[in-house]
């Protein structure tokens, strides 16, 4: 029996992780950072849990996280910013695959896709902690990278459990991506629809609501009937979630009513799932530290890093290391995906410790670099101010 219950758990996890959000907040490091470390910590006391119920709850985060990483962006914002960053994420994940070659005796196999998938990961909240940097030519590239690769990873580790666990042929493998395909463009052709003859209608009916818990009650009929049909159909649930996001933009719902589901969306989602699966995600981390992992993680950031600085020049050096390393900051996501692959089977315990240790250090040293960045700038300013 857990001693203290489903409940207790998630007093203690959510303190803790709130917690150590402030202290790395203070400091200058992304809140969830604090989280996940807050995670790594309890995972070496709490010996005995509810891991179903808890699991569940961590589900919930990353499905708000991801309606809300929509609701930060736009259709046109992804489109406009795709245009550079895909050929980034294109080009990462063929290097990222290639350089897990040793680790399977230099034979490519699923194995290498899905790590080569997690280390081309970029962290939203990175990116937006170092958007200041980026400046507003930039911002969409970024963000759009970030939405790009964390769909990327999910679809296609969901592409090879079909593919190894349940045997699909090479034309069932076709069917189902041809089956992805029309699901997001229906979702994106009724949103165009919707936008273009109907959006006086609903932002009319939104108004009409007289409360906020109406609003959020309508959000989430929709979002969690389109995560529903996203894994009926083979895709992760967190898709659907995140195209509910981007489609309930301010031109759609209307600048009032966005905001009343953005400030409700994002309160529940910081201030009770997302430092669960922060955590959540740091009480289940398992990696193994020797020389060659290092080497390992070195090795593939310095390729992401000048790989992304090649993309995104800038006269000034100090912006275009910010924005390497805003890009190059992996993601939580990625430990989500390694820890699926993992759990299927597709993915080894050694390569899933790779991969993890490589998201967790990444994350780190990106928001170091763009602190001691930004640091640098504001002594650069004082002193000019001053002269």
């Amino acid at each position: 029996m857990e001693p203290y219950g489903v409940i207790g758990y998630v007093f203690i996890i959510i303190a803790i992780a709130r917690i150590f959000a402030e202290i790395f907040e203070r400091f200058g490091y992304p809140g969830f950072l604090g989280e996940i470390s807050a995670g790594l910590f309890l995972g070496v006391f709490l010996t005995s849990m509810p891991r179903n119920e808890l699991n569940l709850l961590a589900e919930f985060g990353i499905f708000f996280l991801m309606m809300y990483a929509g609701l930060e962006l736009t259709p046109e914002e992804v489109h406009i910013g795709g245009k550079k960053s895909l050929p980034i994420y294109i080009l990462t994940y063929a290097l990222m695959t290639f350089v897990t070659l040793p680790f399977t005796n230099y034979t490519l196999s699923h194995e290498n896709l899905i790590v080569g998938a997690i280390l081309s990961v970029a962290s939203a909240p990175i990116v937006l902690r170092l958007s200041r940097f980026f400046g507003d030519d930039f911002s969409h590239i970024a963000l759009s990278y970030a939405v790009i690769s964390e769909v990327g990873a999910l679809v296609s580790l969901y592409i090879l459990i079909n593919f190894e666990v349940y045997h699909l042929s090479y034309l069932g493998l076709i069917m189902e991506l041809i089956k992805d395909g029309l699901f997001l463009g229906a979702l994106f052709g009724i949103n165009y629809f919707l936008n273009v003859k109907h959006k006086v209608l609903i932002i009319k009916g939104l108004r009409n609501l007289k409360s906020d818990e109406a609003v959020f009650g309508l959000v989430m009929i929709l979002s969690t009937s389109i995560a529903l049909l996203s894994e009926m159909i083979g895709l992760h649930f967190s898709i659907g979630a995140f195209v509910v996001g981007l489609l309930l933009h301010s031109d759609l719902m209307g600048t009032k009513q966005y905001k009343r589901v953005h400030t409700i969306i994002s309160g529940v989602t910081y201030g009770i799932f997302a430092p669960i699966f922060f955590a959540w995600r740091g009480i289940n981390f398992e990696t193994e530290f020797s020389v060659e992992v290092i080497y390992f993680f070195v090795l593939v950031y310095v390729i992401r890093v000048l790989l992304t600085m090649g993309f995104t020049w800038n006269a000034d050096i100090r912006k275009t290391i910010a924005r390497a390393s805003g890009i190059a900051s992996f993601g939580v996501l990625g430990l989500l995906v390694g820890e699926l692959g993992y759990e299927y089977g597709v993915l080894s315990e050694h390569l899933y410790a790779l991969a993890s240790l490589a998201s967790i250090l990444g994350m780190f040293l990106s928001t170091t670099i763009g602190k001691a960045t930004s640091e640098i700038k504001s002594q650069d300013d004082f002193s000019v101010g001053r002269v």
